[in-house]
């Protein structure tokens, strides 16, 4: 049978590899070819096999990442939310719930989903399926092998950090005035939120919020020029397991928090939900107690008291 190069098909992902593929081959036959550069002076693992032999099976890289994409999303996002909404269907777990009088019923979780799969095919399954063209463009790299797990980990953490930044202070911005009125309110039709409900929101606020957790990698991959699509798809899994697990209503003993101090947590953005404003962050607490605006009754007897303690100080000088 007659093989090509890898160099001369659709797909890149094997770039400068010595190894020649088989012109529509199946994904299976794409792996077993990979597997004989095991002996070979490129080695590759079980994950970055199955990202290239799927790259080259697909043969179209476009197509390829814009389904990767929209694909990683709805599982990651919905498979995060089912575990949360089995949990509202037992009455054991209600000790657990934040504000326990407030379990959503099954009409509520059933038009929010509704709500959500209108965004996710109409808002943001048009820029999932444009990704690929942007990511040559800046620079975001596909090919195998994987970045190293250390850098990996390092790039998440920023993105994490500057996200965090980034929700701050536009989801801080969209509670004033005709912000609120016109865009964040849908957001807050659920005072006490529910997985499902981490994505329920205006197109705008998908698009403003959302800009941040694409937005950033993509900025750094810009100046960088040493992001991997991998850690991408690293990066929105984690995103949204945050971002569903602070809307999930449920405060656990071995919550993320009472390990990590500074991690937010769904105690601190069902606050949010309960009294409307303050906890503006996202993943961390440190901006919200930096700029003062930690929500809930106690935040504000701490607050009052720190007022008291520093009018006090001012008449003793």
């Amino acid at each position: 049978m007659k093989r090509i190069s890898i160099l001369t098909s659709f797909s890149n992902v094997l770039s400068n590899s010595p190894i020649d593929i088989i012109p529509n081959s199946t994904f299976s036959q794409n792996y077993q070819i990979l597997s004989s550069l095991d002996s070979s002076s490129v080695q590759l693992n079980f994950l970055e096999k199955l990202w290239a032999s799927y790259y080259l099976y697909m043969n179209n890289d476009i197509f390829a990442t814009g389904l990767l994409f929209f694909t990683l999303h709805e599982l990651m996002y919905f498979g995060r939310c089912l575990p949360w909404y089995i949990i509202d269907c037992i009455p054991y777990f209600q000790k657990y719930k934040i504000q326990p009088s407030k379990i959503p019923s099954n009409k509520e979780q059933w038009e929010c989903l509704k709500s959500v799969l209108i965004s996710h095919f109409l808002v943001e399954a048009f820029p999932i399926w444009f990704f690929h063209p942007v990511c040559n463009l800046i620079g975001i790299s596909y090919q195998v092998p994987f970045p190293s797990w250390s850098s990996i980990a390092l790039e998440i953490f920023i993105f994490f950090s500057l996200e965090d930044l980034w929700h701050y202070v536009f989801h801080r911005a969209l509670h004033y005035g005709v912000f609120y009125k016109y865009i964040h309110k849908q957001h807050h039709r659920y005072a006490a939120p529910f997985g499902l409900a981490a994505e329920y929101a205006h197109p705008i606020e998908v698009a403003l919020l959302g800009l941040g957790t694409v937005g950033i990698p993509m900025v750094w991959a810009w100046f960088s020029q040493s992001l991997h699509l991998f850690t991408v798809c690293i990066w929105i899994t984690l995103r949204l397991f945050q971002a569903v697990d602070a809307h999930s209503g449920y405060e656990f003993p071995w919550s993320l928090h009472h390990f990590l101090p500074f991690w937010a947590g769904a105690d601190h953005h069902d606050l949010h939900h309960h009294y409307f404003i303050g906890n503006y962050a996202s993943s961390f607490r440190w901006w919200d107690f930096t700029l003062d605006t930690e929500a809930g009754p106690e935040a504000k007897v701490e607050r009052e008291e720190r007022m008291r303690l520093k009018a006090e100080a001012k008449k003793l000088k």
